[in-house]
């Protein structure tokens, strides 16, 4: 197929990039490198560097190559920046997918997979894990406008006939996790770790989130490729980890003994957050396959060979 993938110099975009050029797609790359690298993007796949907000410049992209589905990956997902600039977060994440989807409608495509969120849309849980029957209570513009998108693209589905595959990520994490950004503590602990520098914990460190490694987004994305009609699938791996034992364990396997800063609390944030995938394991046969420490351990290998190739030779 000829898959147009948004966010494709993303953290998760690119590697989907990789997996699907492997099986014998062809891939055209959208990407405004707001936050993507172009360094991420495979070689094979065709780049465009353009905006999602722009409409003409998406438009050109349908014109010149023939689309099969959409795999919608570009988005605003700093929730902080969200709660600062929810104007903006809306352009992003809702205006922007609305301008992919007259494209799609304008040129006959009739296939979209879509990067949604799992604990920015359910919010504080009534149990655990959450399925994807879970009352949906966002409390950030970015869980809003992300349960927004699901319900824009529920009607291009029921209205237009479009073929859509939701996929509502838990806290993914792994190579190419951008450390600078509000997002991604994982990749945010391994830098400064490796570099020396002090990590704050917010809070105790008690909060728990389902982290899920990005090799087993990228199968879960793979395995969804044939869906049809709509639907709604839980990507995690319904396993909570505290914030504690994250950095524990990114501290092993970086070989430091450096003790973190505990700061205070952040005002609204998830005491709890898991989710129940089960769904797309009976649809699709998709199961996660890297334990929380098999993974945290390739993120941080993967930190250090890149921490070592910057260091200059004398």
């Amino acid at each position: 197929m000829n898959i147009l993938l948004t966010g494709g110099a993303g953290f998760i975009g690119s590697h989907i990039g990789d997996a699907l050029i492997a099986d014998g797609h062809t891939v055209i790359a959208v990407d405004n490198l707001s936050t993507g690298d172009r360094e991420n993007v495979n070689n094979e796949a065709y780049f465009y560097e353009c905006d999602i907000r722009d409409r003409d410049a998406i438009d050109r992209v349908f014109r010149e190559n023939r689309i099969d589905l959409v795999s919608h990956h570009a988005a605003q997902t700093d929730v902080r920046r969200s709660v600062a600039r929810p104007g903006y977060d809306a352009s992003v994440n809702i205006l922007g997918l609305l301008n992919l989807m007259d494209c799609c409608l304008q040129h006959n495509v009739a296939r979209v997979m879509f990067a949604s969120t799992g604990g920015a849309i359910y919010g504080e849980q009534d149990y655990f894990p959450a399925d994807e029957k879970h009352p949906t209570r966002p409390i950030s513009p970015y869980g809003v406008s992300k349960l927004s998108s699901e319900a824009y693209l529920y009607y291009y589905s029921a209205v237009h006939g479009v073929d859509v595959a939701i996929l509502r990520y838990a806290n993914v994490y792994g190579p190419r996790q951008n450390p600078h950004g509000e997002a991604g503590v994982a990749a945010i602990f391994t830098n400064n770790i490796l570099a020396g520098k002090e990590c704050v914990i917010n809070g105790d460190g008690s909060q728990t989130r389902d982290y899920v490694f990005v090799g087993d987004v990228v199968a879960a994305n793979v395995a969804a490729l044939p869906n049809r009609g709509y639907n709604v699938f839980n990507i995690g791996t319904g396993e909570e980890t505290d914030v504690n034992r994250m950095y524990d364990l990114l501290r092993m396997y970086a070989g430091s003994d450096t003790v973190p800063l505990h700061g205070p609390g952040k005002s609204g944030e998830q005491k709890r957050s898991v989710l129940d995938a089960s769904k797309i394991g009976r649809v699709y046969g998709w199961k996660p396959t890297e334990t929380v420490e098999s993974g945290l351990s390739k993120t941080v290998s993967w930190f250090m060979s890149r921490a070592a190739m910057a260091v200059p030779t004398v």
